[in-house]
């Protein structure tokens, strides 16, 4: 009797981007397939997990410039440590 084929799962994930605006040009051009409506499912749950990830990445460094300002803005330079 056959075995029934298992699906792949990726078990290296894509490293994100080294900055946020190549982060964001990635998330646009996710987004503008997802909403196309030409992805297999497969491809729309894992350009999803994708957008969450580089979404979060986006939201990470913006929070540290965030809290830049505010340490500059609170009359205190300290130094910006990107994390």
């Amino acid at each position: 009797m056959p075995k029934a084929a298992t699906p792949q799962v990726n078990a290296k994930p894509t490293a994100l981007p080294a900055t946020y605006e190549a982060a964001l040009q990635e998330l646009e051009g996710l987004v503008s397939q997802l909403e196309s409506g030409d992805m297999p499912l497969e491809q729309l749950l894992s350009g999803y997990q994708r957008g969450a990830e580089l979404l979060k990445f986006c939201r990470d460094k913006l929070e540290v410039v965030e809290n830049q300002i505010k340490v500059l803005d609170g009359g205190a330079l300290k130094p910006w440590k990107p994390e």
